[in-house]
């Protein structure tokens, strides 16, 4: 699954009004995140609670002298330490913006690497396909972990810091591992041939990978927050202008720099410059290291369900008590969740022992958990099977950054007598997953059933893309062979690369849609403390379709070699046969689909999270006696 848009969502500037709920003061106590929708944005809890009491603020002031253009225009009455507050918030969006351009120039290098590995190392499509797949699984399943260790014990800054370094790293040796670069260390040459290709190179290839991986999810995971940590949301109105030339300036620039960098033909400046534009990047963040603002870790709500397990576990032979009120809960909380008697196994991590004192055992959270705790956890198990059937929709995801730009690569670029980029596609897809996320995520607000539609929409883009993908590669097989291009794989197939331009709109719109009903849907569903981390669980599962995408390519390829038969997937695109591929992955998107439609009838629906949480007082019918 690409994550070449995953970064838009931290280029605006949100305003939002918070809901009730948010005023809890426990809740904001515990200083959890929580993606929230409302006004059809969607944004980060904790970067609009301002809290100071469970995390400890540090705030250093240096003298600004800069950004004099995007200072407010100030009435005689605003008091100096707010016009000083506000320059020190521009300085901080502009520094930390720096990196966002350089993430959008790196993901159009790595949305590349297919044309790279077919054209330079040769590599079949198979396993081309294997390698783009793989990494951008990767970048879709790290951030669960990575999410864990900045909310553990790292925090945003330095998971930012660390994330660009490993991009820095991974960047530099992608340029290294270019036969050009390393051509006199190895003794091989320099051409752009498989024998110029030596095992240092290939070592430094798939280690970049790895840390460029690194890189992505990092900043996925640390950059938006870390960013709105910076906001004090104060002089709204002021800011406002100011934050739209610099959203502006964001998105245009790097596409820019993508479209500039099409022109550049060696591999090795492709990469370069990247690499050379984060290390800036990172340079200019970190001489805002002293003002910006930076909160200690607040504990992540992984370590609860973890938790649970033990503490389920450790009490596998105790019985059931016969009453719910038996189940250990805490007044001073006012954040509860009621007592629900689905996998009531679970229920025994807060099971009250009778043979130790009740302060020991509240001391011990590895062996005594809260109800609410309990039902949070229930709330994640239960959600595995709807989780589930988003794996296909990765897998038809996955063929927008491996096949489709190969595809691409190979065809006509020409619109009369000007030569178009391909990066022009990569473009609109962006655009049309923006629109169709938007468009959806109002329309989802409208109804209680939105959001569960809206994963159902998203479904049945994937079979219209797989359906117009198999329509335009028989096209494109038939002019190949038409003009007997099958065994000239580096020939440019006369067949202009716009007719792909659907494909890659329907793939916009699948992730679009699947994303924001994802959100949608986890708000209404899930308890707040939690959905950031099933946001997360979510989008994981979305990276496992993309290296399910390998395992499909395999086993398709291996059955349809059987009886003597040749395999759909050959050394190059002109002699393979991507349209039965592409048909294949329609027929099981609408099996997947028919699936998902049984398990949300099955799943038990909330009306409202947000009612469901507030009413729930202390002493509700068959809720749990309160400690």
């Amino acid at each position: 699954m690409s994550t070449f848009v995953h970064m838009e969502a931290s280029l605006i500037v949100l305003k939002v009004d918070l809901p009730k709920w948010t005023s809890m003061p426990k809740f904001r106590s515990m200083g959890w995140q929580s993606r929230m929708s409302t006004s059809g944005v969607w944004t980060s809890m904790s970067s609009l609670i301002s809290y100071k009491g469970g995390r400890e603020e540090h705030d250093s002031i240096f003298k600004v002298a800069v950004l004099s253009f995007f200072l407010p225009n100030c009435s005689q009455s605003s008091s100096q330490s707010e016009i000083y507050s506000t320059h020190l918030e521009m300085l901080a969006f502009v520094q930390i913006n720096a990196l966002l351009w350089t993430d959008l120039l790196a993901a159009y290098a790595m949305w590349m690497t297919m044309a790279y590995l077919t054209d330079a190392w040769k590599l079949n499509l198979k396993h081309a396909a294997a390698i783009v797949n793989l990494f951008w699984g990767m970048v879709a399943i790290m951030p669960v972990g990575l999410q864990f260790v900045v909310d553990t014990f790292m925090g945003y800054y330095w998971m930012v810091l660390l994330s660009s370094f490993s991009y820095i790293a991974g960047l530099g040796f992608l340029s290294m591992s270019t036969p050009p670069d390393l051509a006199a260390a190895t003794a091989t040459c320099s051409a752009y041939d498989p024998e110029c290709i030596g095992q240092g190179q290939k070592i430094l290839f798939f280690t970049a990978f790895a840390l460029i991986a690194v890189g992505f999810s990092g900043h996925l995971v640390s950059v938006p927050q870390f960013m709105a940590d910076q906001d004090s949301h104060s002089n709204r109105r002021d800011s406002s202008l100011r934050h739209l030339v610099i959203s502006i300036m964001v998105i245009h620039v790097p596409i820019a720099g993508a479209f500039a960098i099409y022109y550049i033909k060696p591999w090795s400046m492709r990469y370069g410059i990247p690499a050379i534009c984060t290390l800036v990047a990172t340079l200019i963040f970190l001489t805002g290291s002293c003002s910006y603002r930076t909160y200690r870790p607040y504990g992540s709500p992984l370590t609860v369900l973890f938790r649970v397990f033990v503490a389920s576990a450790s009490k596998i032979f105790q019985k059931h008590p016969r009453d719910s009120s038996h189940l250990y809960e805490r007044r001073d909380d006012y954040y509860l969740i009621p007592h629900t008697r689905r996998l009531r196994c679970l229920d025994k991590a807060a099971i009250i022992l009778a043979t130790q004192p009740l302060q020991q055992q509240e001391n011990n959270s590895w062996r005594l958990c809260r109800v609410t705790e309990v039902e949070e956890t229930k709330s994640v198990l239960c959600m595995i099977p709807i989780c589930m059937t988003l794996i296909l929709i990765g897998v038809v995801s996955s063929i927008g950054t491996s096949f489709c730009i190969e595809q691409a690569t190979h065809m006509n670029h020409e619109v009369g007598r000007i030569t178009v980029p391909l990066p022009i596609l990569v473009w609109f897809y962006t655009l049309a997953k923006q629109l169709f996320g938007k468009l959806n995520f109002q329309i989802a607000e409208l109804t209680r059933y939105g959001p569960r539609i809206g994963i159902a929409v998203s479904m049945i883009f994937g079979i219209l893309c797989s359906i117009t993908a198999a329509k335009v590669e028989t096209r494109r097989l038939g002019v190949v062979k038409s003009h007997g291009l099958i065994n000239k794989p580096e020939e440019t197939v006369p067949m202009s690369m716009f007719w792909l331009l659907p494909q890659f709109l329907l793939l916009g719109g699948l992730e679009g849609i699947a994303e924001s009903s994802i959100d949608s849907f986890l708000v209404k569903q899930v308890p707040p403390s939690i959905d950031q981390c099933m946001v997360r669980f979510c989008v994981a599962f979305l990276g496992v379709g993309s290296i399910g995408g390998v395992l499909s390519v395999y086993v398709v390829g291996e059955i349809s070699g059987q009886g003597g038969k040749p395999s759909w997937f050959q050394d190059t695109l002109n002699k393979s046969r991507l349209d039965n591929y592409y048909w294949t992955l329609a027929a099981l998107s609408a099996a997947n689909l028919v699936l998902y439609v049984l398990v949300s009838f099955w799943y038990a629906y909330k009306d409202s999270r947000l009612e469901d949480y507030e009413t729930a007082e202390p002493f509700d019918e068959d809720h749990v006696q309160l400690i």
